[in-house]
Order: C-alpha cells, then sequence, then structure tokens
C-alpha cells in the first residue's frame, strides 16, 4: 500500500535515510513495510562500521542496572524475546555464567556502588552475593520473560563451566541472553526493505542536502556518477557521523551531540568446551564477556575508551589488548597471552551525550531529535542494538505527523529472510540439509543455517555434489554461496563477505582472500550497487 501523494510535493521519495547500519536499515525497513517510498544511502557497506564490530549480543544491558537504567533495560529485555522469534537463524539463546567469589572488590562510582557505601559502609568496594542475585531477579522479572530460562545458582567444582576457571571460584549464577549474527541483521533488513519496495544504494555518499520548498534537494554520489534526489523527509542514522551529517551534509546547527566510545575485542582460539559465555566482573568496575564463537575461537570484550578521530579508523590498542588479556587472566586459569590471539576488532558506539563522567556511564539509550523548520530531518543519536526495531518505530512515530494516514506499527514478529522456522528447530533444519545434500558436514550445514536459515536451500538448489556448487574458495565458501552475496546482499568486495555476511576471514589464508577479491572484481553482480536485488 502506498500512501496517498500530493502531486506536486511528492518528490522522488517520502523518505531518504543517510546511514546503512542497524538502525538506518530497521528504519528502512519499517517505513517500506508501511507504504514509503523510501531510499536508503550508504557510503560504503552495509553494517560496515559500528554495526559489524558489536559484542554481537541481543541483552537487556544486566550491568546497566547499577545506573538505575531501568527503563532501558526493560525495554530491552522485551525486545530479546521478540527479535529471537523473528529471526531463529541467526540469533539464538545463550546462557552465561557469572562466577563470585567473597573476596572480589571493585572500584566503581556508579549510583549502586554509591548508595550501597552510604547505606552499608563496610561494603565499600563489594558487590555482594544477594546484591547479584536482586540484580538478576530484577534481570529475570523486568522483560516479562517467556522463552529463555530463568536464572539459576551453579556450583563449579568438577563442573564443565568450573574447569577453565581458577579455584577461588566456588559458584557462579547463570541466566540468560541471546547471541546475534549483527552484520547479517543489517542485511537482512535491508534485504526485506528492498523486497517491500525500498531503493537500497550502497557505495553511495550523500554529498549534500538542502531545504527546497517542502521537500529536501539531496546531491548523491555513487562512484562519481553525481545524481539528485527529493524527499519529503530525512532520516539521519549517520551512528559515528550523526553529527557531520547535521552540520557536512545538511548544513544546521545542533546542539545535541554524541560521544564517540570505541569498544575493542579480541579473538582467541577456543579457551573450553561448553558452549556458555562467561560474564566477568573486573577490580575497576567494567565488566567483559568471554563468549564461543564460530565454533573454534573464543570472544573476549568489549572495552570502553573515549574515541577521537575518524571511525573508521578504530582499531583495538596495544593497551586495549593487553587490557582484555589481563582482565581474562584474572579468571581463567591457564593464563592467555597475545600469542593466543588470532584477530581484533573495534567498533565506535555513538552515545548519546548526556553528560556522564567516564564513557562507562554514559547512557546507552537512544534519543530521536525531529527539527522541523522546513521539510522535516529525524536525526538518530545513540541506540543499541538489542532495541533497534523499538527505534524503528519511534522513528516512524515521530514522523507519521507528516505523513497522513500512515499506517501503524507492523514488525513485531515479523520474520527476517530465512527465519521462517521456530526457535527449537535449527536442529531439524541442519538434519534435513543433511539428509539432502550428503556432502555437506556438521558444521558446514550448520554454518550455513546459522547464516541463511530456510534460504539455505535456495543457495544449493539442485546441487548433489560440492562440486556442483562451482569453485571452493575455501573454509566451506563456494561460488554458489558468493555469488547469492554478491546478487541479494551487495556484497562487492572481499571484505564484505568474510568479515561481515560472514567470518571466514578467520579461516581463509591471504591466498585465498586474494582469489575471492579477484572473482569479485571480474563477475559482474545482476543489479548495480545503486539497484534492489531481485527475490526470485
Amino acid at each position: 500500500m502506498q500512501v496517498q501523494q500530493d502531486s506536486d510535493l511528492a518528490g522522488d521519495y517520502d523518505l531518504l535515510i543517510i546511514g546503512g547500519g542497524i538502525n538506518g536499515c530497521g528504519i528502512a525497513r519499517d517505513a517500506a513495510g508501511r507504504g514509503l517510498r523510501v531510499c536508503l544511502v550508504e557510503a560504503q557497506d552495509l553494517a560496515g562500521a559500528t554495526s559489524s564490530a558489536s559484542t554481537k549480543l541481543f541483552h537487556g544491558g544486566l550491568r546497566y542496572l547499577e545506573f538505575f537504567e531501568f527503563d532501558l533495560v526493560r525495554k530491552a529485555l522485551i525486545e530479546r524475546e521478540t527479535l529471537l522469534r523473528a529471526m531463529p537463524h541467526i540469533s539464538w539463546p545463550m546462557r552465561f555464567v557469572l562466577p563470585f567469589s567473597p573476596d572480589m572488590r571493585f572500584d566503581s562510582d556508579t549510583p549502586t556502588s554509591r548508595l550501597l557505601s552510604v547505606a552499608m559502609p563496610w561494603m565499600k568496594g563489594r558487590r555482594p552475593a544477594w546484591l547479584i542475585r536482586l540484580g538478576l531477579f530484577l534481570y529475570d522479572t523486568l522483560g516479562g520473560r517467556k522463552i529463555l530460562p530463568g536464572t539459576a545458582r551453579l556450583d563449579l567444582a568438577g563442573t564443565p563451566e568450573g574447569a577453565p576457571l581458577q579455584d577461588r571460584f566456588g559458584f557462579a549464577y547463570e541466566y540468560s541472553d541471546c547471541w546475534v549474527q549483527d552484520a547479517r541483521l543489517v542485511v537482512l533488513n535491508a534485504r526485506d526493505a528492498a523486497a517491500r519496495g525500498a531503493t537500497v544504494m550502497t557505495r553511495t555518499t550523500a554529498a549534500s542536502a538542502r531545504r527546497d520548498g517542502d521537500l529536501w534537494r539531496v546531491t548523491l554520489n555513487s562512484g562519481g556518477e553525481v545524481q539528485e534526489v527529493r524527499a519529503k523527509a530525512l532520516v539521519n542514522a549517520g551512528g559515528p557521523w550523526v553529527a557531520e551529517v547535521v552540520a557536512g551534509v545538511a548544513g544546521m546547527n545542533s546542539s545535541e551531540r554524541v560521544r564517540l566510545v570505541r569498544g575493542s575485542h579480541i579473538v582467541t582460539k577456543r579457551l573450553y568446551d561448553h558452549d556458555k559465555c562467561y560474564f566477568f566482573q573486573g577490580t575497576d568496575g567494567r565488566i567483559i564477556f568471554a563468549i564461543p564463537y564460530e565454533r573454534d575461537f573464543t570472544l573476549i570484550g568489549t572495552t570502553d575508551a573515549e574515541h577521537h578521530g575518524d571511525p573508521r579508523d578504530a582499531r583495538c590498542t596495544d593497551e586495549e589488548r593487553d587490557y582484555l588479556v589481563a582482565f581474562a587472566n584474572q579468571y581463567f586459569e591457564r593464563q592467555i597471552t597475545t600469542d593466543d590471539i588470532v584477530w581484533t576488532y573495534s567498533g565506535v558506539r555513538p552515545l548519546y551525550d548526556d553528560g556522564a563522567k567516564s564513557a562507562t556511564a554514559a547512557t546507552r539509550d537512544y534519543v530521536l531529535s525531529l527539527d522541523t523548520q522546513g521539510p522535516p530531518i529525524l536525526n538518530v543519536f545513540g541506540g543499541k542494538i538489542t532495541t533497534y526495531r523499538k527505534l524503528a518505530e519511534g522513528a516512524l512515530a515521530k514522523l507519521a505527523p507528516h505523513f497522513p494516514g500512515l499506517p501503524g506499527d507492523w514488525t513485531a514478529g515479523v520474520t527476517l529472510p530465512g527465519g521462517d522456522f521456530p526457535v527449537t528447530g535449527v536442529a531439524d533444519l541442519i538434519a534435513g540439509l543433511r539428509r539432502d545434500y550428503p556432502f555437506l558436514d556438521a558444521a558446514w550445514a550448520e554454518r550455513l543455517v546459522r547464516h541463511y536459515g530456510t534460504e539455505t536451500r535456495d543457495i544449493l538448489g539442485d546441487a548433489a555434489t560440492a562440486a556442483d556448487l562451482g569453485r571452493d574458495f575455501g573454509a566451506t565458501l563456494t561460488e554458489a554461496e558468493l555469488r547469492w552475496l554478491m546478487d541479494r546482499e551487495w556484497a562487492r568486495e572481499a571484505a564484505d563477505v568474510i568479515w561481515r555476511r560472514t567470518k571466514l576471514g578467520l579461516r581463509l589464508t591471504a591466498d585465498e582472500v586474494a582469489a575471492i577479491e579477484t572473482f569479485m572484481a571480474a563477475a559482474a553482480p545482476i543489479t548495480p550497487d545503486h539497484g534492489t536485488p531481485p527475490e526470485g
């Protein structure tokens, strides 16, 4: 359904969205599904910055309870299960083990720690077991949990969960959250937006935008090809570049600012044998996670450091690397070293600048700022991956008065491409693939399902052998899959494939990566960068 237009004022699009991260793609999907004519432009690749460099969790943010961010946690916890139902291929439940020892001390300046030090001064520097249990009780109940199991006490002696840990940890608390393939989440939102009529233009820069009567005139540059489009409203979902879009593209002044906070991660060889995550509390009051990653690795992160300079230059510094290693070594019996690290990555989180004293204390909630001094522009500040869908609903609610007759919210429970199966159906999906495609081993079949869900069969087609899938690029990446990513998911360079659409860069050699790059440069995709990939 298209929203009724005044032909003289319609322009080329109803909504032009700048930024192809999770917020921009989420808003594009929601808006296209309501019948708006949507164009999304992204200067590089979808999920090319912050949205592919997260800790990759759908979680309520247990530690935010210490900052009394109850509403933020509640919204995120409710969303957790809504999202899990819509994307059971790229998101799944995970149990988190929080080890406890009475000798643990913390240098913390959170509202909770300050209150505790006043009411119970002998507790200064401690998070007593009862406080942790209270926090977990709130975590279990604030969001109306239905699918995920609740908190349990776990004795560590003689258990798989206790085996990797130092002996001083006698017990732990175990609670639930969810894992998510972050960059795939972005791409699938873009694909669903395109399927509903949106135009998605990657490698396209919004060079300038100016108000002209009741419309925005936006100059786009796609590889040197310049065009001007008109839109009734702009959405600035530039993430770390949101302030640059306000000032440099739209030529506007704003008192609102973002705080750029770098979160760095290290990936090591697999450190333990079970499939649960660890939640570690540090003596500096911070926390990190140690998470099973891509079957053979462990992901450890994240840091919170003020970032200055271009967000695309964000790297895990030696200081951050050493910090994460030392943090993990406070818990693991076998001490890890930098020799165990196989990869590092960093993302810059564009937090709304609420004046907090530290990066850790800055709010993770989002702010939607609408300027209506002429045709509207909506600036998106902050946000977190778990609440992207609610952010999109909030964005459309802000814009709704400018689009009379706009339908209401619709995305809750609507599956993303490939996610049309039950939350508990992954094992059956994998088993069915291995039955119908006997050349798939367990790891290959699981990887495909965890990336493409029910669409895996569209990639494999009528292949009877692995050779029928075309060229083998290594690490189970075949020509059939690579062409799918180029033709359906806007992949244009090797990095798009091996570090965003998949994480096969952890397994591929330099020569194999070079071969992928050469193939992609020579193989013309079905559609240009600025087109809408076909759905059939």
